[in-house]
């Protein structure tokens, strides 16, 4: 009885501290002030990701949503609302950005990336999303708002990275702002893309950039998926393959470098799509993480003359050790030949001939 009242209180005392933890709020996203804008009104936080995106909020969960703050700046008669969301890392915040950002807004340098349209301004910075939006835009806007997010909160380690897949799309011909990154079906099916989220297959975990392109004048997308292991983008290219031409009449062209599965659709001609193509290729990057066994500590022949060395040293001290015992010992008998006896008279012992 008494153990079942003293786990009772436990399990009292864990709750109420849970439920302190979660009434704790957010750490701020939004600083009090920033070149000039004065915050007006108290911060709004919550996790509801409906509040910042009510048509996409499990598209902001796929991407890693963890809360969101809102607050309205002033400044000489002007006024500032921003919207900030913090996702799990820096991936998500990218990924959250391309969401939202449109080929039509024009590329800022703000954070991290940035894009504009009129009066609203989109940047993120590590996993950190801002949206802006100015009563009206100044010369000085832009400055203003690399001071904010010069001030947000960051993070540090495999949290800061950002994805290395981008890198790989070809720049030739693209749209401006038109890359999207995609790490989950939700956003793939909110956007139009060439390939389904059945046919990419999400449970694989891979990554997905999809881009448009304009050649000729004619448009056409490129859909980027990384695979874990190439022979996971080898299989989905053959499923590609065997599915034939497509039933709208446009060309469809694939391609496997490495673990990169590239697919081109659009009214454009097979070899501008082989040319988009042909730009796309992997290279690994090899780093030497693992003791190779080739260093100076590590040589086996170094160790074996290091072992030389180590007797070779030892003797020599043991030979000038032995010279200089010898040469004291003669030293000091001959300075007192009479305190030390030779080695023949120590050697000398009473005998007794008993015959």
């Amino acid at each position: 009885m008494r153990l079942l009242r003293q786990t009772l209180a436990v399990f009292i005392l864990l709750s109420a501290a849970t439920a302190v933890l979660a009434q704790q709020p957010k750490s701020a996203i939004l600083p009090q002030s920033f070149a000039g804008w004065e915050r007006t009104s108290d911060a709004r936080t919550g996790s509801d990701p409906a509040v910042v995106d009510q048509a996409n909020p499990a598209v902001l969960k796929e991407y890693g949503f963890q809360h969101f703050e809102t607050a309205t700046y002033s400044r000489s008669g002007r006024t500032l609302s921003i919207k900030a969301a913090r996702f799990n890392d820096a991936s998500g915040a990218y990924g959250a950005f391309t969401f939202y950002r449109n080929p039509r807004m024009n590329t800022e340098r703000v954070g991290t990336m940035a894009a504009s349209a009129n009066e609203r301004v989109l940047f993120f910075r590590d996993n950190v999303l801002v949206e802006a939006a100015f009563d009206r835009v100044t010369a000085m806007s832009a400055s203003e708002l690399r001071e904010l997010a010069a001030g947000l909160p960051t993070v540090t380690g495999n949290a800061a990275n950002l994805p290395t897949l981008p890198n790989y799309v070809p720049r030739e011909e693209m749209v401006t702002n038109s890359p999207r990154y995609l790490i989950g079906p939700l956003a793939m099916r909110a956007t139009n893309t060439p390939l389904t989220a059945e046919q990419i297959d999400f449970s694989l975990s891979p990554e997905v950039m999809v881009a448009d392109y304009n050649v000729d004048r004619t448009p056409a997308q490129l859909v980027l998926v990384a695979y874990p292991t190439p022979q996971i983008a080898g299989d989905k290219l053959r499923t590609i393959e065997a599915a034939g031409p497509s039933q709208d009449g446009t060309t469809v062209v694939a391609k496997r470098t490495g673990p990169l599965l590239a697919v081109v659709k659009g009214m454009i001609s097979a070899g501008d799509a082989k040319a988009i193509l042909g730009r796309v290729n992997y290279e690994a990057d090899v780093t030497w993480n693992e003791n190779t066994g080739l260093s100076k500590r590590d040589n086996i022949g170094n160790l074996v003359v290091a072992a030389f060395m180590l007797v070779g040293i030892i003797l020599l001290i043991s030979l000038g050790t032995g010279v200089l015992v010898g040469a004291v010992r003669v030293g000091l008998q001959r300075l007192f030949p009479q305190r030390f006896l030779t080695r023949s008279e120590e050697a000398e012992i009473i005998r007794l001939n008993l015959k």
